[in-house]
């Protein structure tokens, strides 16, 4: 219990700093948030965890596959909110695009030859 307490503390921290260095910088703190750190620690508990060569390699390659449909969120949002939508229909806007492709990248990938 402690680990998973560790774990969640860590983590969270680095989004609380993401979101607090934004506050006065806010193109430092979106290279903060885009930092692959939440990727990183991930595959330092899964590899703590069950340190498997072929699951690391499996996680990583359908994390690459999986970042790709999330990006257009970042172009969408930014968007709609200079054309003058507020804020939680632009980032509602956001996630429901991101749902939808990576819906649209799970169909895909097999397809593809992508194993994810």
């Amino acid at each position: 219990m402690l680990y998973l307490t560790l774990k969640a503390l860590i983590s969270g921290i680095l989004i609380a700093a993401a979101s607090e260095i934004a506050k006065r910088y806010p193109g430092v703190g979106a290279l903060v948030a885009s930092l692959p750190l939440v990727s990183v620690l991930g595959m330092i508990w899964l590899w703590r965890d069950k340190p498997d060569p072929q699951t690391m390699a499996a996680h990583a390659g359908a994390t690459f596959w999986y970042v790709l449909p999330s990006l257009p969120m970042f172009l969408l949002i930014p968007m709609m909110l200079r054309h003058g939508v507020p804020f939680w229909l632009s980032l509602l806007a956001g996630c429901m695009l991101t749902i939808g492709l990576y819906a649209a990248m799970t169909w895909a990938a097999p397809r593809l030859g992508i194993q994810l």
